[in-house]
């Protein structure tokens, strides 16, 4: 391969849509390494509800950015560039294609584009939201932001309330949109990124969602959320409040039936695709291939190992 330029592949698409499966296929045609892009596959014990990649495929092909923190640690957008960055640079010492591959736009965006850097700010919009968000409630602060920057709300779960203040405290101390922000942030043009979304159709993709959900729960799902209660983890964490443990925590409560439990996660994880291809398909950098089966994936792979190639 040319190494005249550092040369990364990514690989994005919506949850279940064979992302490893492909970045895998890959690594076997071709020398290369994985960097995971998924925030919740950095944390160790989460393995069966995060789709970590199992120890055989761990093993034939070297894995970065996986099991790097602890349940209870914190891991920010921010994180993942430093980390991320620096395992690029292993790779690509070995003469070797990193393959960027998860379903965290965020985190990917922010690798390879670098963030803009925050103005200063003073504190005092801070507390104020704060003080707002116990009293109005999220929702209340949610409409606010769309209100001043629709864009930037877009791209938001209401629920994610600390992205919210902190969307609304850098317009009220500078009077400039976050999504103006963002958009006047000069892209870094350290790598030479190719996009490549796997894109199915929405029906299916529910379909293999569902039975993600139910090969979990066969695979033991709930022991290792039990083994995670036993070591002191519970919602009180972010890694624990994600799609599938914050719905087995409610059961193991006893505040949801076991029936309950796994329609709530199939819907949640199937409402958590929507919004990670509501993010996608605002990335114009991404070229979309159509897949209707894995079957695809070895096609899909082979055509894109011959254009890294050529």
């Amino acid at each position: 391969m040319d190494l005249s330029r550092t040369k990364v592949l990514i690989i994005v698409g919506p949850t279940a849509s064979g992302k490893s499966a492909l970045a895998l296929e890959i690594a076997h045609r071709i020398p290369a390494e994985i960097i995971s892009a998924d925030s919740r596959q950095i944390y160790r014990h989460l393995d069966i509800g995060t789709a970590k990649p199992l120890r055989k495929e761990l093993s034939e092909v070297p894995h970065h950015c996986i099991d790097i923190r602890e349940p209870d640690e914190r891991f920010t957008a921010g994180d993942f560039l430093t980390i991320g960055r620096k395992s690029i640079d292993v790779i690509r010492r070995q003469s070797k294609l990193p393959i960027v591959c998860g379903g965290t736009g965020l985190y990917i965006r922010g690798l390879i584009d670098g963030f803009f850097t925050q103005p200063e700010i003073s504190g005092e919009h801070r507390a104020l939201l704060k003080s707002r968000l116990a009293s109005e409630g999220k929702e209340s602060l949610f409409r606010e932001l769309q209100n001043i920057d629709p864009v930037a709300a877009s791209s938001m779960d209401a629920s994610k309330y600390r992205r919210v203040i902190r969307a609304l405290e850098v317009y009220y101390e500078t009077g400039i949109p976050i999504s103006q922000c963002h958009a006047d942030h000069r892209r870094d043009e350290f790598y030479h990124a190719e996009w490549i979304g796997l894109e199915w159709d929405r029906s299916t993709l529910y379909e293999r969602i569902n039975r993600r959900v139910e090969t979990m729960f066969r695979s033991g799902f709930l022991d290792e959320v039990k083994n995670l209660v036993s070591q002191g983890y519970d919602d009180r964490y972010q890694s624990m409040q994600s799609v599938g443990y914050k719905e087995a925590l409610q059961y193991m409560r006893n505040e949801i039936s076991h029936e309950r439990m796994i329609e709530l996660m199939k819907q949640n994880t199937r409402r958590f695709a929507k919004r990670q291809l509501t993010w996608f398909r605002k990335e114009k950098r991404i070229q979309w291939r159509s897949i209707s089966s894995e079957t695809d994936i070895p096609r899909i792979a082979e055509k894109l190992v011959r254009n890294i190639l050529r």
